[in-house]
């Protein structure tokens, strides 16, 4: 007996997003299973007819497509086309494809797109260790502490990031490896130090390598879609199963001021460069 497939991973399987696409859509109401808006992990079985804003969404065949892009500075990457300049009406695919991740709307660089919902946790979870280059202009010289104290972790948002290589390039320009993708990670990581990134760029994310002018894509060669399924085998599909049951962990994201948070922002203001290096650079 068919017991049928949740819902967010119908529309991921489909190709018409990925699950955490799809689970944003089914809390919006903007989902229907038969003409009914379906609970959060309610199964689609065959003969149901599942919508999104009233268009019938179909099960996908097995053809399924990845490109590289090279996203130019400006698009948003969305797949909501009620935004304007969205990652889907530029680039105007003959099929439905989404984004593996995302780029600020001020930076440019690589961005795979694609039907395939499962492998976009795969390359995106943190914990995964899949790394992704970026070449970066920032708004003053490079200094070798700078440099030094980028790679070492920089407090933002409540957490440490990882540590991670960096590498000068020229007097404001460098390239930085990351394996985890917080909210506007460089610019934070470089605000911190009071630099400003005036150009950001994505070259690489795991094998996938940038080489195609800015506002067009290329298909991902078999031979590269084989080494990154090997590179990200091991990986978990979804968020969900990301982490065991045991450290799942429910954070109070205001926490009251304790001993060890005093003593984290003391270790890592003193990170910061001090007011008369400020005024001297």
């Amino acid at each position: 007996m068919d017991q049928g497939v949740r819902v967010n991973k119908f529309l991921s399987e489909a190709g018409f997003c990925s699950r955490r696409e799809a689970d944003k859509l089914i809390e919006q109401g903007r989902v229907t299973i038969n003409d009914v808006i379906p609970e959060m992990g309610t199964k689609v079985l065959p003969t149901d007819e599942v919508r999104v804003n009233g268009k019938l969404i179909n099960e996908r065949n097995d053809a399924k497509i990845y490109l590289a892009f090279n996203k130019p500075v400006g698009i948003e990457c969305t797949t909501n086309q009620s935004v304007k300049n969205n990652i889907v009406d530029y680039i105007n695919y003959h099929e439905r494809i989404f984004p593996v991740g995302r780029l600020d709307k001020d930076s440019e660089g690589l961005i795979i797109m694609t039907n395939d919902g499962d492998i976009v946790n795969k390359i995106l979870r943190a914990r995964n260790n899949h790394e992704k280059e970026y070449i970066v202009t920032v708004n003053k010289p490079i200094t070798d502490r700078f440099i030094t104290r980028m790679r070492s972790g920089v407090p933002i948002l409540d957490t440490v990031t990882k540590e991670c290589r960096v590498e000068k390039i020229s007097n404001t320009t460098f390239r930085i490896f990351l394996t985890q993708g917080l909210n506007r990670q460089i610019r934070r990581m470089c605000e911190y130090f009071d630099y400003t990134v005036v150009a950001l760029k994505r070259i690489r994310i795991v094998n996938i390598s940038l080489d195609v002018p800015v506002g067009k894509y290329r298909e991902i060669t078999n031979a590269e879609m084989d080494e990154l399924n090997r590179l990200i085998g091991d990986s978990t599909k979804t968020e969900e199963g990301s982490l065991p049951k045991t450290e799942k962990v429910l954070v109070n994201k205001n926490p009251a001021p304790t001993k060890d948070r005093k003593d984290f922002k003391k270790k890592f203001t003193e990170q910061r460069p001090l007011r008369n290096e400020r005024r001297n650079k």
